[in-house]
């Protein structure tokens, strides 16, 4: 009995230990990747941080070798490099490229010459003649100037009818309305307050402090009412119309971004506010952008602005855009799901890159886009072909592969994994028609003009002004997107829009040939990009084994 005892207790405690060890065990797993997780969400950290930018890598991680060729024996020995003499390259300069950027720019020119009496040849003493002129250029730039200025408006009477005792009628000149009655504002002035805001991220407090160095006092708290006053009653309806012909295209774009705005009614200072984006795509004749104000991140917002639009809408995987009207197809970015298998291949060290499964997702995605390079040129007709033909193949093998994948949890290779799988309906729409484009990135452009300005003027008092200034952005972009000088244009509108009528304002649209030669760039900006040079190295490589192992064989 007493060895039965003994062994039932040495039994229990061994049960015990068992236990503990279980659950020490399951501890340290958890431990384990908690670690794991924070060291990449160190190493992350680190990366946006200090790390570059330029999402480039390496032409040689485009190749598929170790991708097809995983079976195939690697141990063959490498044959023992040759060595290459080292030749510095000097860039050359373009010829003309000086006279090229000078040549929308009005010139002045100073002749520096002798006068007649010291022409006299030292040897001979004839008098000396031209033989030539050096040209030397420079620019001189010519700051702003305040003028004040005064509207005489001359009124008329009759003289022989107050002389006699009759009604003496007075009859006034013509002149223009005033911007703001009772104001000191000009269009000139305005346009010029919001472009240093809105275009340049200038301030309203640094723009009174460099007023006041020219004479001139001007509180923000004016400038601010003047930018608010003109949008209320005369910009709001041009943007209407802008918002109409934006939903009249057969694909859009959209993104959002957040905004402080100080006095929001039933809210404190600290929550946070959203602008939200709506653009027009690459296969539009006419580009609008759209920025619109609200006080929350919610899907009721793209469902009011989008209630009557049918077509396809570009977007990164927000849930909010994926509970819309059954006519809006939304279409997914690549670009975004590149980003999770970046920030994994940047924090992987070096040595350990070569065949990692970063590595590999890159590929896929980035020889996804090599191809759409290709297709650039091509109709939207042709480029949906040749989209199916050779891109869709890859994309069906990346979601495959992404699959078959067992990432440990709350990893980035997780993160990574689930965003594919869960934004795959969405990542295929882009085979749906010719016109569509492999990423959001034209709405993540559009928006950072706002991102950059938010950085300096940092936040707004109102939603009066964050409505306003919506308006502005708006009005400001799409004329830069359509080659006009938004200083020009903005002041060409504030000049006409106080005497225009309702059936006039498609005359302002910034595509309008009614508008005046002067509103209109001198920049480059709006000629097309050069075309892009054919890959002749690894990337060129790569995109023929992807048409071997993808693409069907070519027609006879």
């Amino acid at each position: 009995m007493k060895k039965m005892a003994e062994t039932s207790v040495l039994e229990e405690k061994i049960a015990t230990l068992e236990t503990l060890v279980k659950e020490l065990s399951e501890r340290v797993t958890k431990q384990d990747i908690l670690i794991k997780y924070y060291e990449e969400q160190l190493l992350l950290a680190k990366r946006h941080r200090f790390g570059i930018s330029s999402q480039q890598i390496h032409s040689d991680q485009l190749c598929l070798e170790n991708i097809f060729n995983e079976a195939e024996d690697q141990s063959s020995p490498l044959p023992e490099p040759t060595l290459e003499e080292i030749i510095t390259y000097k860039r050359k300069k373009r010829i003309g490229k000086k006279a090229d950027d000078l040549s929308g720019l009005p010139v002045e020119r100073v002749d520096y010459e002798l006068p007649e009496e010291d022409r006299a040849c030292p040897e001979c003493g004839d008098l000396m003649k031209d033989i030539g002129v050096t040209i030397r250029d420079e620019l001189e730039l010519i700051p702003a100037k305040v003028v004040h200025k005064e509207h005489a408006v001359h009124a008329y009477g009759c003289g022989n009818c107050e002389k006699n005792g009759i009604r003496t009628p007075i009859i006034k000149a013509e002149a223009p309305k005033p911007l703001i009655p009772g104001s000191l504002a000009s269009p000139s002035a305005v346009a010029h307050i919001a472009i240093q805001k809105y275009c340049n991220g200038m301030p309203l407090y640094r723009q009174e402090r460099g007023l006041s160095y020219d004479g001139v006092v001007l509180s923000r708290q004016t400038m601010a009412n003047w930018l608010i006053y003109c949008t209320q009653n005369y910009l709001v309806a041009l943007y209407s119309l802008l918002i109409k012909f934006l939903l009249q295209e057969p694909v859009i774009h959209s993104d959002e971004t957040t905004v402080q705005v100080l006095h929001e009614p039933g809210r404190t200072a600290q929550n946070k506010s959203y602008e939200w984006l709506y653009r027009t795509s690459g296969c539009s004749e006419h580009p609008v952008v759209i920025y619109e104000y609200q006080e929350t991140r919610h899907q009721s917002h793209p469902q009011k602005f989008l209630k009557d639009y049918k077509g396809y809408l570009h977007t990164d995987g927000y849930q909010a855009y994926h509970n819309l009207d059954p006519g809006i197809i939304v279409v997914g970015c690549w670009f975004h799901a590149r980003q999770y298998w970046e920030n994994i291949y940047k924090i992987i060290p070096e040595s350990k890159r070569d065949g990692s499964n970063a590595e590999r997702g890159l590929v896929y995605i980035n020889l996804l886009f090599a191809f759409e390079d290709e297709f650039r040129e091509l109709s939207y007709d042709e480029r949906f072909k040749q989209r199916l033909k050779y891109c869709k193949p890859v994309s069906d093998a990346f979601f495959n592969w992404v699959g078959s994948l067992c990432p440990p949890p709350k990893s980035l290779l997780e993160k990574a994994v689930q965003y594919a799988l869960n934004q795959r309906v969405y990542l295929d729409n882009v085979y749906l028609n010719g016109q569509l484009e492999f990423s959001n990135n034209r709405a993540e452009r559009s928006i950072k003009p706002f991102v950059q300005g938010r950085k300096q003027w940092l936040f707004s008092n109102t939603p009066n002004g964050a409505e306003s200034s919506s308006i502005l952005y708006s009005i400001i972009e799409t004329a830069k997107e359509n080659n006009l000088h938004p200083f020009q244009y903005l002041k060409y509108l504030l000049e006409t829009l106080p005497n225009a009528t309702t059936g006039e304002l498609e005359k302002l649209l910034p595509w309008s040939p009614d508008l005046p030669d002067w509103c209109k760039s001198s920049s480059k900006s709006g000629k097309p990009a050069p075309k892009r040079k054919k890959e002749k190295g690894a990337l060129h490589q790569a995109m023929l084994k992807m048409k071997e192992h993808f693409a069907p064989p070519e027609d006879d």
